[in-house]
């Protein structure tokens, strides 16, 4: 090359089945972009970029739009001593959502024991690194809503219990060494015994419900999709805490505490926050359009 400016517009195909940008505390997904400049009898030049990738999930497909249900119940012991049985039975309307809408629970709490117990249900993101056929797993609670206690002998329904999705980035399940799975469990907390857990699946989205589609008819389409939801996110955002750092008894797996904000710490490895963080930088895609370019 001749002195002077020069440019040369380079294009990419990106591939159809890349995997979501992703930030994790065992591991990442990063994109980028690097130049370089050979010059004779001098340095290499370079000049690195990054980018961002979203793989879409719609949640208009019948398998996330399928209801999901459970039902658990538990005995109520204390030294020895049977105290009585809680049940729980609870039911959200499909299986995918997308950040900002509300899941509408509908549950149903029996405290047959002789203690009041409280009810909780909260969204759990767990994150699972797999490498060298060693699986590592991290688990935070995304957000979470406590009910009023219940007294003994007395029964609790939620109709429509409203838990809203804060901005998360979408699941992660085709890669095979990173995933990022969630779930809504709800929790009832029994006074002298271990807690009692019903776990339902989520898919976290990117294409939200149609609104005039095969659903319209359900009690989710109440619900409006509220599509900036990645232009809301403070200048500053908060990591969820560590699942373990909520849990106050042994058993881990089945805490549902709310978040903490002093166990916090300085540590924004929450999810995806680094890439979230870019869309603040620029317009975000629109949810139509195609993730990479033609």
């Amino acid at each position: 090359l001749q002195a002077g400016k020069h440019e040369f517009p380079f294009t990419f195909q990106l591939p159809e089945t890349l995997t979501t940008s992703f930030e994790g505390k065992h591991g990442s997904v990063r994109y980028w972009v690097k130049a370089k400049l050979h010059r004779p009898w001098s340095t290499v030049k370079k000049a690195k970029k990054e980018f961002t990738v979203i793989e879409h999930i719609d949640i208009n497909t019948p398998a996330l739009l399928a209801p999901q249900a459970g039902a658990k119940e538990k005995l109520a012991r204390a030294w020895y001593c049977n105290r009585g049985q809680v049940s729980v039975t609870a039911k959200i309307d499909r299986k995918g959502y997308t950040p900002g809408e509300v899941i509408p629970i509908f549950a149903e709490i029996d405290n047959c024991t002789s203690r009041a117990v409280v009810p909780k249900a909260a969204i759990i993101q767990t994150q699972t690194f797999i490498a060298r056929g060693t699986k590592k797993q991290k688990r935070s609670v995304v957000t979470s809503i406590t009910g009023d206690p219940i007294p003994a002998g007395k029964r609790e329904v939620w109709h429509g219990r409203a838990l809203k999705i804060p901005p998360v980035g979408p699941s992660i399940l085709q890669c095979r060494i990173i995933q990022v799975e969630y779930s809504l469990k709800v929790c009832v907390d029994i006074p002298g015994t271990s807690k009692l857990l019903l776990e339902l699946p989520l898919v976290i989205g990117t294409i939200p419900l149609h609104p005039f589609g095969s659903r319209t008819s359900s009690v989710s389409s109440q619900y409006s999709v509220n599509l900036d939801w990645l232009s809301t996110i403070p200048e500053q955002p908060e990591a969820p805490p560590e699942y373990s750092a909520v849990v106050s008894s042994p058993e881990a797996e089945q805490s549902l505490a709310p978040p903490c904000r002093s166990e916090l710490g300085d540590i924004l490895e929450g999810p995806f926050f680094a890439y979230i963080q870019e869309f603040r930088l620029r317009p975000p895609p629109l949810y139509s359009e195609v993730t990479h370019p033609p």
